[in-house]
């Protein structure tokens, strides 16, 4: 029986298919975008970032790669065994470096981010009220537009946010790639899971 794994077509494919191919198993060339690709005892399906604990946790795949920051947002319901190494960064709270704003001072916020439940829970255990402005991409630009008073996003090099006369306020969570897999794949297919996972730990 073929072994299902998710993998994000985004930021995480590139360090994957890296991974794989140290491990020397088996991983997709260019198969035409295809989106589910079967080869050599297994099978591949490429979606979204956001998707993969999804298609994981509902048992479509057995295991998949995703993003710890992903992870915390979605709160699925998947084993997470393995950090895999790879796609490092952090998320954190950014604010303007010019106009006086303190997050810590302040009793409510106007938060912009991709993340709305991490950020959510972040400011709820500072004690600070937060309204979530929930945007799907371009966050730093929110507080100079006058959208939000800061952003939760991840950054890896912290360019973009300076880019922006952001600065970053705190860290809320470290960020890198783990290997998830589906709870009961874990049992009715010991074996198989098993099997990927020492050959994924020994290359990582």
């Amino acid at each position: 029986m073929t072994l299902t794994v998710a993998l994000s077509k985004g930021k995480l494919l590139q360090g994957s298919e890296a991974l794989f191919r140290r491990a020397g198993l088996p991983f997709p060339g260019e198969e035409g975008r295809r989106l589910v690709v079967p080869l050599d005892g297994l099978r591949f399906l490429f979606v979204k970032d956001a998707d993969v604990p999804t298609y994981v946790e509902h048992g479509v795949a057995d295991c998949g790669v995703a993003g710890r920051d992903v992870l915390l947002e979605t709160g699925s319901d998947v084993y997470e065994p393995l950090d895999l190494g790879f796609g490092r960064c952090r998320l954190v709270v950014a604010s303007p470096r010019s106009g006086g704003f303190d997050v810590h001072a302040a009793s409510s916020v106007r938060v912009a981010t991709k993340y709305p439940r991490v950020t959510a829970r972040h400011f709820l255990g500072h004690g600070i009220s937060a309204e979530v402005v929930t945007l799907a991409g371009s966050v730093e630009i929110a507080p100079g537009l006058g959208l939000a008073d800061c952003i939760v996003d991840v950054v890896e090099t912290g360019r973009t946010l300076e880019e922006n006369g952001l600065a970053v306020v705190e860290e809320v969570a470290a960020s890198s790639a783990r290997l998830i897999v589906n709870r009961a794949s874990s049992h009715s297919r010991r074996a198989d899971v098993s099997r990927l996972l020492d050959t994924l730990r020994a290359a990582v």
